[in-house]
Formats: C-alpha cells, sequence, structure tokens
C-alpha cells in the first residue's frame, strides 16, 4: 500500500485536518493516510499542549467514519527528540510491504532544507504538498523535484491555535470540530483556560 504520513499534533484535530487528510487518500493516489501524533517535547514547555493520548484518542474519535485516514501513535514509541527521518526508517522497517509518503504544507517545504537529513527523505519518499493561502518563496531545489508533487487541495485557514483561543474566550467552535471532537473537547472542559 502507499501510504501518505500527515505529522501533526492535532491539538485540537479539526475539520481542516480531516478535509487536507480526506482529500489526499482520495485524490492523490495514496490508499490511506496515517495521521501521525507528535508526541510533547519532553525538553519542551508544556503550555497549551493537551496530553499525548488526549490528542490521540480525538484523532480516533474524529477519523473513525474515514475507512482511509488511520491515527498512528508510532512516535510515541521512539525515542526523543525525534526526527522525520528515523520515524520513516522506523516504519519502513516495521511495514516493508508498504510505500511511506510525506503530506505537507506549502509552509513546511519552505523549510524542508532544513530538516535533519532531508536528502535521504527526498531520495527514498515521495512528498504530497497541497496549497497554504500564505506560503512565501520556494526553494530552488523544491520547485520542479520529480519526488515532490503539488495537490490542488482546498486551501483553509483553520489552525488549532485559532480553536483554543475561541474556547478560551467562550465563542462557539462547534462547526470547526468533528462532532465527537467537539464533545469530548466540551466534556472534559479542554482549553477553557
Amino acid at each position: 500500500m502507499k501510504i501518505g504520513l500527515y505529522f501533526g499534533t492535532f491539538n485540537p484535530i479539526h475539520i481542516g485536518h480531516l478535509i487536507i487528510a480526506n482529500h489526499m487518500a482520495e485524490h492523490s493516489g495514496l490508499d490511506q493516510v496515517w495521521m501521525v501524533v507528535t508526541p510533547h517535547n519532553p525538553h519542551k514547555q508544556k503550555s497549551s499542549l493537551l496530553d499525548d493520548y488526549h490528542r490521540l484518542h480525538m484523532v480516533h474519535l474524529a477519523t473513525e467514519d474515514y475507512p482511509k485516514i488511520k491515527p498512528s501513535d508510532i512516535e510515541f514509541k521512539l525515542p526523543q527528540p525525534n526526527y522525520t527521518v528515523n520515524t520513516l526508517a522506523h516504519l519502513q522497517e516495521k511495514f516493508p510491504n508498504h510505500e511511506f509518503c510525506l503530506i505537507m504544507g506549502e509552509d513546511n517545504l519552505n523549510s524542508l532544507h532544513k530538516w535533519k537529513n532531508y536528502e535521504i527523505i527526498l531520495q527514498n519518499h515521495d512528498i504530497y504538498v497541497y496549497p497554504r493561502a500564505a506560503s512565501g518563496e520556494i526553494d530552488a531545489q523544491f520547485v520542479n523535484h520529480p519526488k515532490i508533487h503539488r495537490v490542488s487541495a482546498p486551501i483553509l485557514e483553520l489552525s488549532s491555535t485559532f480553536i483554543r483561543e475561541g474556547i478560551k474566550n467562550g465563542k462557539n467552535i462547534q462547526p470547526m470540530l468533528p462532532h465527537k471532537v467537539w464533545e469530548y473537547v466540551e466534556h472534559n472542559l479542554f482549553y477553557k483556560k
């Protein structure tokens, strides 16, 4: 199978994440999209990042009706701090019959040259890039790269930060979250302060 890896803290997962994941699963030749929940970096201040397992549970709730989208906690089991190149190597070893690709926004493509061993990633893995409203200038080496595929997915300017701020300020953010995620957030009083 050809699997797209969509990394994120998903704090919380919102409809924008789902729209992009579903678009990639349905329109880019990928068999599945795995939502890889990034664990909390133990060396960074906790701030408003929910516990790893709460965020993973919300991804489970959000994706249960989408057979091509799967939650993944693969990075929970790897040493911290973790690098994408290491996660890819681990997955390739664990699932040798799958082909793994990355899914990222244009804004992340701009900083790809700063990633650890990005050349190895590009040598061994395709990257599917979705557009962002403000993404800046793309590094020339990535413009016509054979491993980088631009996908004309919907442009969504919705962020988890905006949602957390809305909850904290008592705004109704229900339309921005999958219903079961909204219920879970409400029930647990997440992001209220």
